[in-house]
């Protein structure tokens, strides 16, 4: 079994009225969403690089760059489907991902199993090999403030040897 590991990290400023969309879900009652590109989905762009990264694929912006009108506003879900694709046409699957997101709001612990259960089966594994933490920035730098937020991930891929 040939085993890689790859990470990934993803930063969008926040701004009021924005949808703020984190592991493929809208989360309700925010002030502040992500800006960017697509939906901005920050886990799930992290978790993306993570698993491109351990595959030797390069990047999110490599295969979905911020300037095709393609991508403008797309829901990450079908980004992260798409790099599954990628690592499934290499023979990998993926052994665990672990993330951590770092913000100050809203609280995530009531929608961490949502999320697992969100993401689960575009990654075709269980929720229990999807780790999500959050934690803040003690009120410090950009994410303290509240005017982004950021996530990283690991991602843990295997195929067999030939």
């Amino acid at each position: 079994m040939k085993i890689r590991i790859g990470f990934g990290f993803d930063v969008h400023q926040l701004e009021e009225g924005k949808d703020f969309w984190l592991g493929g879900i809208k989360m309700l009652k925010t002030k502040k969403g992500a800006v960017g590109h697509s939906d901005a989905d920050v886990l799930i762009h992290a978790i993306c690089d993570a698993l491109l990264g351990a595959a030797g694929l390069r990047d999110i912006g490599f295969h979905f760059p911020n300037t095709s009108a393609e991508f403008k506003g797309m829901d990450s879900k079908i980004l992260l489907a798409r790099v599954m694709e990628l690592l499934k046409k290499d023979n990998y699957t993926i052994g665990n991902i672990d993330c951590t997101l770092v913000l100050e709001n809203p609280k995530i612990n009531p929608v961490i199993e949502t999320i697992k259960n969100t993401l689960a089966p575009i990654l075709n594994i269980a929720t229990g090999d999807i780790g999500i933490k959050a934690t803040t920035n003690e009120k410090m730098g950009y994410v303290g403030r509240e005017e982004g937020v950021c996530a990283y991930a690991v991602a843990l891929i295997q195929k067999p040897l030939l």
